[in-house]
């Protein structure tokens, strides 16, 4: 049904709140909007944030669980229309193909910066000094080791489909220490749990903006610098036979695609994606929603709306049939 947001758990409550009497939008097109679920919480909860508030909009809305990578060719292909978080760190390689290609459409920044790097918890430095510095940690190597990757030490990357490269940044800057990707993001957080409880060094992927900055004390680990050509020249960086000898970009974008015909097809829906914007604090929020505060995502995502009414009205106001 047009117009019409299904509520989680708290539906009741809140939907006085999710009311647009006399507002609703008159949609172009019936055809659902596609939205994919991917597998990190602020995502997911973002998700039904965007398709609730395009479904205020008049728009039918479907989500599709999608691998965060091959999401782009489904873009390409039409089968997924709105990507609400595209991270540079992970995706932007992906991600500015498709838009060079023209099959995908960067429709909007958010005011979020991003990082995606290794990181560690604080007690760690005691273990390994010198630390946060990339040469201080291969130092420590074996001191991360495992029975899986002795006498190399570990880093617990996220899920293979987050692309992170960290392999390549391994033997691009002669690391000694072997990558293990963890099968989710809850996986990740599971284990630095365990290992704070141990005070055992552990060093992992993690990223901002994300909950975890408000439950443990950390810090990056510092590489080279991230420059253009470290991705794709080896001539470029410390190691002049391989690329990825450096780290990610420290304020990397975080950026909205939609599939090239969504602006024809949902001409007003475009408009409203142009607007949507949230900043670091935001996404925290939706990640610590579902994974410190337990709440299910959709209902994590009409919380939002409901303690941020002002914030997405203006994303549709104005915006006519």
């Amino acid at each position: 049904m047009r117009g019409y947001i299904r509520l989680g758990a708290a539906g009741v409550a809140l939907s006085m709140a999710f009311s647009l009497a006399g507002t609703a939008l008159s949609a172009e097109s019936d055809d659902p909007i596609k939205i994919p679920h991917h597998n990190w919480s602020s995502q997911i909860v973002g998700a039904y944030i965007v398709g609730k508030v395009l479904g205020e909009a008049g728009y039918n809305v479907e989500y599709i669980s999608s691998d965060s990578q091959v999401v782009y060719t489904s873009m390409c292909e039409g089968d997924i229309d709105l990507v609400h978080e595209v991270w540079e760190g992970a995706f932007g390689v992906a991600f500015e193909k498709v838009v060079d290609e023209g099959c995908v459409i960067d429709a909007a920044t958010h005011d979020a910066k991003t990082r995606e790097e290794w990181w560690y918890p604080s007690y760690v430095e005691e273990q390994c000094p010198g630390l946060p510095d990339w040469q201080a940690l291969n130092a420590c190597a074996e001191k991360f080791a495992t029975a899986e990757t002795s006498p190399k030490g570990r880093f617990l990357g996220g899920p293979v489909d987050w692309l992170k490269h960290d392999a390549e940044r391994v033997e691009g800057l002669g690391m000694d220490f072997e990558v293990v990707n963890a099968g989710s993001a809850a996986a990740l957080w599971a284990e630095l749990d365990a290992a704070s409880q141990r005070n055992e060094p552990i060093v992992l992927f993690n990223w901002t903006p994300n909950f975890i900055e408000a439950v443990y004390d950390g810090k990056f680990i510092e590489f080279p610098e991230y420059g253009e050509g470290c991705k794709d020249d080896p001539s470029w960086g410390t190691n002049p036979d391989m690329t990825y000898d450096c780290g990610n970009p420290k304020d990397g974008y975080l950026k909205i695609g939609v599939w090239q015909g969504m602006p024809e097809k949902w001409p007003n829906a475009y408009k409203i994606v142009q607007r949507i914007n949230f900043t670091n604090g935001e996404i925290a929020e939706m990640a610590k929603l579902a994974d410190i505060d337990g709440m299910e995502p959709e209902e994590a995502a009409d919380k939002w709306l409901a303690e941020n009414d002002g914030k997405w009205r203006a994303w549709i106001e104005g915006v006519s049939g």
